[in-house]
């Protein structure tokens, strides 16, 4: 087996039947850059649209009542399932980059919201995107960047509490198939894909979320944070749990609310 499908066979086992808890978690943040992605593609009525690893459907959703032909795709089946029901005018199928179901240049559009982070060869997941687009058509991605923003390094610090132990068989990708997670190396990435008037930004924002729904991802194994908090055994589960609260109050709001900043790349390009 090759390192990048080791790779994403652990990443199906980490989002194994977590499409509910994703979705009153993560989702949320993961959310925030649909419009962007959007715009970035300038969907209009009619046009045939893939959303690439569209977990619960957010971007379908709004991709539908901007009036686009919506198909979909996701690797786990209960994001499958959930986006079935919560978009039911869209095509909704199991697939898993870099081999989609589609004839090349099937789509106007294509957008990818935080879908290159959990591939474990992310330019042949990008060269895909490239291949189902028609000439012309537009494709927009999104990646969580690198160094982290204040939101993800909350994670990283908040597990570092005594009597961790992380599980030695997690794999990263491997750095022949990896790219700098930075806005140059995105613009690089997508024009190695073979795009075209390629761009790329930065979109900031502060995530508003109760203390407690935001912990509840990890708390369900929710991303690779999860993954490891769920391994641990309860003590340290509460030590991690009591470290987050306390580091998550310094950005708490005077309703109670925290407002984490957080930040995304998001790229596009011309097939």
């Amino acid at each position: 087996m090759t390192a990048a499908a080791i790779f994403d066979q652990q990443e199906r086992r980490q989002w194994r039947d977590r499409a509910e808890a994703y979705a009153d978690s993560f989702a949320h943040l993961c959310g925030h850059t649909a419009a962007a992605l959007l715009d970035a593609v300038a969907v209009r009525p009619g046009d045939r649209l893939l959303d690439a690893g569209t977990g619960t459907g957010t971007v379908a959703a709004l991709a539908v009542t901007r009036g686009a032909a919506v198909s979909a795709v996701d690797a786990e089946p209960s994001m499958v399932a959930y986006a079935r029901e919560r978009v039911p005018s869209a095509q909704v199928v199991e697939a898993t980059l870099p081999e989609l179901p589609f004839e090349d240049g099937a789509f106007d559009r294509v957008v990818a919201n935080f879908v290159l982070n959990h591939v474990g060869d992310p330019r042949a997941a990008a060269a895909e995107l490239r291949r189902v687009t028609r000439p012309g058509g537009r494709i927009a991605v999104t990646i969580w960047p690198y160094p982290q923003p204040p939101l993800q390094r909350l994670w990283a610090d908040a597990v570092e509490v005594p009597g961790l132990v992380r599980p030695a068989e997690r794999v990263t990708v491997v750095p022949e198939l990896d790219f700098p997670r930075t806005v140059a190396g995105l613009a690089a990435l997508l024009r190695e894909a073979g795009l075209d008037q390629v761009g790329c930004d930065v979109v900031a924002w502060e995530h508003i979320t109760d203390a407690e729904d935001w912990w509840s991802g990890p708390a369900n194994g929710i991303a690779s944070i999860g993954q490891l908090v769920v391994a641990q055994t309860p003590e340290v589960v509460e030590r991690i749990r009591a470290r987050y609260l306390d580091l998550a109050s310094a950005y708490r709001r005077a309703d109670g609310l925290l407002a984490l900043p957080t930040a995304g790349l998001i790229g596009v390009g011309t097939a």
